[in-house]
């Protein structure tokens, strides 16, 4: 269970920052790690940390969330070591830059709804000394396509750029359909790319305006579709058969099955 008392939190996160200067000081991996070599391992400790939330599963979610917060203590000591900046100015800057995006709680606005706050919430950040210059500013490039599209809709919408109604976008994603149809029939390979584009781009906008995550929505998707497909090569191995042997209709009997028993819900 977790223990609420402040004193203990702050102890340890110190003792979080006495083992990574004893680590930095004397183990032979840790001691030669740089931001570039650390990065990669970033990435996909983010990533195991995104899978336990999609799974649910908050023993992993604790384990995750203290390897990434492993990784902010080790770029802070990098900092440190360079000069350039420790924790504590990491943890005053995140602090300084929520109270100025939170004039409604700090300052003298006053905001009554998350749609509110939301309303404001890109143009208090343009207003930022060392903030984004434009509204899609601070969409990272490198972000996977399917949540840069869901990022720089959000942004455009906090700035009134959005449906009057959501019901609207359907008509939109129709639109889109139809000229993927058309493009199909008689366009060209580059064409069939854009129009594709532009219907996943609607498709995310619909999820937004619903309020789905578009790459949650995808991925609970692709876990059902494995687990699913997995039953159907199991239980091909318990007939001696292989996948490539058995017949489209057999395969679907077992999908069937597979749906049956809800794998992958």
């Amino acid at each position: 269970m977790p223990n609420n008392s402040r004193e203990k939190k702050l102890e340890a996160f110190g003792r979080l920052l006495d083992v990574m200067d004893t680590l930095r000081e004397r183990c032979p991996w840790d001691s030669v790690q740089t931001n570039e070599s650390l990065r990669p391992n970033t990435i996909e400790e983010t990533m195991e940390l995104a899978e336990a939330i999609i799974a649910d599963d908050n023993a992993n979610i604790r384990k995750e969330l203290g390897d990434v917060l492993l990784h902010i203590v080790f770029y802070a000591k990098i900092g440190d070591e360079k000069g350039l900046f420790d924790i504590a100015d990491v943890c005053n800057a995140i602090s300084d830059k929520l109270i100025f995006r939170h004039p409604h709680i700090y300052g003298n606005e006053h905001y009554e709804t998350a749609r509110d706050v939301l309303d404001h919430w890109e143009l208090i950040k343009m207003k930022e000394k060392d903030g984004n210059k434009t509204v899609l500013g601070g969409v990272p490039t490198t972000l996977p396509s399917l949540i840069k599209a869901e990022r720089v809709q959000e942004k455009a919408a906090n700035v009134g750029f959005d449906w009057e109604k959501r019901e609207d976008v359907w008509a939109k994603v129709k639109e889109e359909v139809n000229e993927v149809e058309r493009e199909l029939v008689d366009g060209h390979d580059k064409d069939r790319e854009k129009e594709f584009g532009d219907l996943l781009f609607a498709i995310v906008n619909a999820a937004r305006l619903y309020g789905v995550r578009p790459d949650n929505a995808l991925e609970r998707t692709n876990l059902k579709f494995i687990a699913r497909f997995n039953y159907i090569e199991q239980e091909a191995k318990k007939q001696g058969r292989r996948l490539g042997e058995m017949t489209l209709a057999e395969m679907d009997a077992l999908w069937d099955e597979a749906k049956k028993l809800k794998l992958g819900e």
